[in-house]
């Protein structure tokens, strides 16, 4: 069983059948989905969901740690974050996150979910890198990297067709010594 930690106000979870009904209230919201991959380009069915979160229920892939972001006190999802891509030789992972409400962004809920998943990646996998894309235009997202430490390492130019125009891709990254260092 995957472990589970707990912050302030939210705990990273275990996925749950019972999440279904929460992710699907926003893998289809444009708002929302326009800042992610292009995975979220079509409309994604129930049947969809149902089988990314079958995945993640019964996955063993070693590239691959998710974890739901929920609230502390009630355990209800209200987003989630995975680790993907995770090199073992290099000792990095590629990282991504969601809050999947309008009411509960910009509460700093995914700063602290970071916060956790970083001290995770570090200390309990032993990971030296943690990375992320994120879109130029997604400056909520950028900041809240920010304040987690995260710093740019490159721009992937007109990288990102979204709305009639392209965008670019930022690419970030924070090392163990630097997560470190912004602690002290």
């Amino acid at each position: 069983m995957m472990p589970r930690i707990y912050g302030e106000r939210i705990m990273l979870r275990e996925y749950r059948e019972e999440d279904l009904t929460y992710i699907q209230e926003w893998v289809n919201n444009e708002q929302i989905t326009d800042m992610l991959s292009n995975i979220f380009m079509f409309p994604h069915t129930k049947k969809k969901t149902e089988k990314f979160l079958n995945m993640m229920l019964e996955s063993d892939d070693l590239e691959l740690c998710g974890f739901v972001i929920a609230l502390k006190d009630t355990e209800t999802y209200i987003g989630q974050t995975d680790m993907v891509k995770i090199d073992w030789k290099n000792r990095k992972a590629l990282i991504g996150i969601i809050v999947g409400r309008d009411e509960n962004q910009s509460k700093g809920y995914g700063t602290e979910a970071l916060k956790l998943l970083l001290q995770y990646g570090f200390y309990r996998l032993g990971l030296n890198k943690i990375e992320l894309e994120v879109r130029a235009y997604n400056k909520k997202a950028i900041r809240c990297y920010e304040k987690c430490g995260f710093k740019v390492e490159g721009v992937l130019k007109e990288d990102y067709y979204s709305n009639g125009a392209f965008t670019d891709t930022i690419k970030m990254a924070i090392l163990k010594r630097e997560w470190e260092k912004n602690l002290a």
